[in-house]
């Protein structure tokens, strides 16, 4: 019995604090409230304006537009496609390719044999070719068996990035093409 007093005695105590203060209803009636929201009108404020200097907005890359010369006289397709473009040529064991040069300055290229190998395949020897500012990058792949069937690929690893954080084209892949 005992127990089910003292449980009761805080439910008491805070009814108790749930009253008035001593004022009746009628009392508190009698006075308006003050409204929960004040609005008090203003004039309006120009939206503010910000200036960058330096660079065109922070945290972005720089921009930098290719040249325009005879140079960049090749038809390069618009970027919109998946595969950066790559112009071929056969020679004696050997490939010059060209590029356009927008997707970096640095490039790794490779000639990947297409003949059948039984067991594991050889891992590609990857070629660096670093740029500067012409229009078209290029590079001559040499060594190899004159006749034989190999596949180009181009990489660019430190593609630039968009404002939206998407990057350029970042590989090249040709068809099969062979040496003279």
């Amino acid at each position: 019995m005992k127990v089910a007093r003292l449980a009761i005695l805080p439910l008491v105590l805070l009814a108790a604090g749930c009253g008035t203060s001593g004022s009746t209803d009628a009392q508190a009636s009698a006075q308006p409230a003050a409204p929960w929201v004040q609005v008090s009108s203003g004039s309006r404020t120009p939206s503010p304006v910000v200036t960058y200097t330096g660079s065109p907005r922070p945290g972005l890359p720089p921009v930098s537009f290719l040249p325009t010369s005879t140079a960049c006289a090749i038809g390069w397709p618009d970027a919109d496609q998946v595969l950066i473009p790559m112009v071929v040529t056969p020679g004696a064991g050997s490939f010059s390719v060209q590029w356009p040069n927008r997707f970096g300055n640095t490039y790794r290229i490779t000639a990947v044999p297409q003949e059948l190998v039984s067991g594991a395949q050889p891992d590609p020897v990857w070629q660096t070719v670093t740029t500067g500012a012409e229009c078209n990058a290029s590079a001559t792949i040499t060594g190899l068996q004159s006749g034989k069937p190999y596949i180009i690929w181009l990489d660019a690893p430190d593609t630039p990035r968009g404002v939206d954080g998407s990057r350029s084209l970042y590989s090249g892949k040709t068809g099969v093409v062979r040496p003279k």
